[in-house]
């Protein structure tokens, strides 16, 4: 299956890996917990379920939150009988989520991150912060 692997402080890059639990666990170093954060449901991230508990290091932006350590990307569609799993990204959506989560939370400014996260103008909003 091909993934994108998003790593602290590291550009997003493409990755094979088996459908097995073991392998996505080790990508992600621990327990996998999936975040759903494309609106069409053809994609998914699978994270560190214990990232907020294992002193990660703050990664990315996805959708509302502030993902802590490594995660990838994977394609989510349906099977046969109507349950979700987990698939190859095409290379249209590499292209797409290579671009979204190429800007890395170490690269932006506290204003632009609370952008981000609460949908904010930052140049309109007083964060309150110097």
């Amino acid at each position: 299956m091909k993934i994108l692997v998003c790593e602290p402080e590291k550009p997003p890059y493409v990755k094979e890996i088996s459908e097995d639990v073991s392998d996505m666990q080790a990508v992600v170093g621990g327990y996998i917990e999936a975040v759903y954060f494309e609106e069409k449901g053809d994609a998914l991230i699978f994270c560190n379920d214990e990232f907020l508990l294992n002193g990660s290091q703050p990664n990315r932006i996805v959708g509302e939150l502030l993902i802590h350590g490594t995660f990838f990307v994977v394609g989510d569609t349906t099977n046969s009988i109507g349950e979700h799993v987990s698939c190859s990204l095409t290379d249209e959506q590499i292209e797409k989520y290579t671009e979204q989560f190429t800007p890395m939370v170490q690269q932006l400014t506290p204003q632009e991150v609370l952008a981000i996260l609460f949908g904010m103008e930052e140049e309109s909003q007083d964060f309150g912060m110097m």
